[in-house]
């Protein structure tokens, strides 16, 4: 038998959550309503898809280059200066295979074996995979359920040592919900230029925010654009996830390294689609409203619902498509809830421990993923579950 790689052996088994587990009730036919995948239940807009087409038939079949098209560039960096208020040039965007691969690259460029990343739990897992892959040590910085699940200094500077290369971030908040202000990613911004680090920053939600909130981009503070690898994607506003089609923007002296994995990786993102993002990013904005009031609708359809049921409390999120509800009140962990929730009333919901320890007592709840009509039969069923407990 061949022997593999420390990369696969010493590393954390990879687990899918409740996904899995949901694959084999599916096959049986039952009629399971999926709140557990992060996936945008609208289409993809018609003008990105006619564009798509319209490159395919002019015949963008080929190689190109290997950075992404510059048209595509010129506009990216076009919004991530008067959207994100970083100012990049084209030659410091990098058009990727989604965020996952940028944030692979991201990783893979700045982490050595025997470094350490600091992440912020809840975390999102797949970031833990890669800082792994890379040869890293994952640190977790537990933040507080009684202060919102904010970033406090003192919970995260006791964690840095002279290993630490990298602080991770996502912001809008993967599995919280939470949009972080400017006076939090402050306290990164400090921590980061006080101890010379790096922040690889996870911002695919930034354009799903509700209500007053809105999005700051790390990078835009003073002193961060140097040393932060800012990823973006076409995956959630744009109801593009299958499409895999991301970039990140990062200081011309970090494109190199990046682009030498990226490179070695896939040589480029295929040729044609990059014509469908140069449309979805210079294309109308009302059309991404629309999708985004479309969640905000369902946000609040499962927060109120959710409020309602005995043993649970679910604070309003500030942005992303996903609830993640309190339910210490029911005795149930997260993971024992979320199987019981499986079985009894057939409906896929992730446990909150599957984001780390500080995840314990909650369920993520993508209500982003299903149609409004199909979320009220969502929330009668778990309705029925909650008040079944007593």
């Amino acid at each position: 038998m061949p022997k593999f790689a420390r990369r696969i052996t010493h590393t954390s088994k990879k687990s899918y959550g409740m996904f899995a587990k949901a694959a084999g009730l599916a096959k049986e036919g039952r009629d399971l309503i999926h709140l557990e995948l992060g996936q945008p239940v609208h289409d993809t807009p018609e003008h990105i898809k006619q564009a798509t087409m319209d490159a395919l038939r002019a015949g963008h079949v080929h190689y190109s280059d290997l950075q992404g098209i510059p048209q595509l560039r010129e506009a990216l960096s076009a919004k991530v200066r008067d959207y994100n208020g970083v100012n990049v040039s084209a030659s410091e965007i990098l058009v990727t295979n989604g965020l996952t691969q940028a944030s692979f690259a991201a990783f893979m460029a700045l982490l050595d074996e025997g470094d350490e990343a600091i992440l912020l739990e809840p975390y999102y897992p797949q970031h833990v995979g890669k800082v792994e892959m890379a040869g890293a040590t994952p640190v977790m910085a537990p933040l507080g359920k009684a202060a919102g699940f904010a970033i406090r200094r003192e919970l995260i500077e006791p964690l840095i040592t002279p290993r630490t290369r990298v602080i991770v971030l996502v912001n809008p908040c993967n599995p919280t919900g939470r949009v972080y202000s400017r006076e939090e990613l402050q306290v990164l911004a400090d921590l980061a230029i006080e101890h010379d680090l790096a922040v690889v920053s996870d911002e695919v939600y930034e354009q799903i925010v509700f209500d007053n909130a809105r999005h700051v981009s790390i990078a835009s503070l003073p002193g961060m654009r140097e040393r932060t690898v800012t990823m973006f994607a076409f995956t959630k506003a744009y109801a593009m996830d299958g499409w895999r089609l991301g970039y990140l923007a990062a200081d011309k002296s970090m494109i190199p390294a990046l682009m030498k994995i990226t490179t070695t990786e896939v040589t480029h993102v295929n040729t044609f689609i990059q014509y469908g993002a140069l449309a979805a990013v210079t294309g109308p904005a009302s059309i991404l409203e629309e999708m985004v009031e479309d969640d905000r609708r369902k946000r609040d359809l499962v927060v109120r619902r959710l409020n309602q049921m005995p043993g649970v409390v679910c604070p309003r999120p500030e942005g992303t498509i996903y609830a993640f509800p309190d339910i210490s009140g029911t005795g149930l962990t997260s993971q024992a809830a979320a199987d019981a929730i499986l079985e009894d009333v057939d409906e896929v919901v992730e446990a909150g421990s599957f984001y780390g320890a500080r995840g314990e007592n909650h369920l993520r709840i993508c209500f982003g993923s299903q149609s409004y009509e199909r979320l009220e039969e969502a929330m009668e069923r778990l309705g029925r579950f909650f008040n079944s407990l007593g």
